[in-house]
């Protein structure tokens, strides 16, 4: 068995398992603000304040914002 690891969303520390995604990540610390980063109403931004897509693989220490979805869009994605 994999042991979890740390991550942060707005500043609360969770455990999700090393095979998560930042869409997990936001899930788990709240269901809805996941359902509107997936659809693409939030946006979520790394430590530096740099857009991440759902998709992206967490890794211990990860720092996670929720941001309006303006604010974090990711240039040439769609």
């Amino acid at each position: 068995m994999t042991d979890p690891v740390t991550v942060f969303v707005n500043a609360r520390a969770l455990q999700v398992s090393p095979s998560a995604t930042v869409l997990d990540a936001v899930r788990a610390f709240d269901a809805a603000e996941g359902d509107a980063f997936a659809a693409g109403t939030r946006g979520v931004t790394d430590s530096r304040g740099l857009p991440v897509p759902p998709s992206s693989p967490v890794h211990g220490g990860a720092i996670f914002r929720l941001v309006s979805a303006r604010a974090a869009r990711v240039e040439g994605a769609e």
